[in-house]
């Protein structure tokens, strides 16, 4: 897993305005890269009917329909165009959320996917891939405040503030020798 963060600041490196240069308009914008391997090697040894029939197909699937409109609302919106309607909004995606133990949770949104599929059964169907996944961290800057998405994002930043404080701490305390 690969983290990146960007600042949102103000200024834009212009040094004509010095009292910008310290302000930030928002949490960085981070990007997380994610190299995941799907097995069925277990499942198949195990005589996992689900993976006998259809190897990994079931896992990717899941990971791709995250990219994919809802089929009910695109034949919905197909109905609606054909019946002459000018505004079809596209619907809104449910809550993709990232979890990485329990004191990583956040809404994602899934910019990015890869599927490399290296082994097959007889039938052709993948019993070994590889997923590459681009996920961007969906922040209260991203999100209205009646997202659930936006409370999420709230509690991961109050906690890593608070690991942060907790770090500062036990540094203080070991560079002047006080116990922890």
């Amino acid at each position: 897993m690969t983290r990146r963060l960007e600042a949102r600041s103000t200024g834009g490196g212009d040094a004509s305005d010095r009292s910008e240069a310290f302000r930030l308009t928002g949490p960085p914008k981070e990007t997380i890269t994610l190299n995941i391997e799907v097995d069925a090697t277990d499942q198949l040894e195990q005589v996992d009917r689900l993976a006998l029939d259809e190897g990994v197909s079931p896992v990717l699937a899941a990971l791709e329909v995250l990219l994919y409109p809802k089929s009910e609302f695109v034949i919905k919106n197909e109905a609606l165009a054909r019946n002459g309607d000018i505004e079809i909004v596209p619907p809104e995606a449910p809550i993709t959320l990232f979890v990485w133990g329990k004191s990583r949770v956040l809404p994602v949104r899934v910019t990015g996917f890869s599927i490399t599929e290296e082994a097959y059964d007889v039938n052709l169907n993948p019993i070994l891939a590889k997923v590459d996944l681009t996920l961007t961290v969906l922040s209260y800057f991203d999100l209205k405040v009646d997202n659930p998405g936006y409370n999420l994002f709230m509690a991961h930043q109050i906690a890593k503030e608070a690991l942060a404080a907790t770090n500062l701490k036990s540094a203080v305390n070991n560079a002047s020798g006080a116990p922890a």
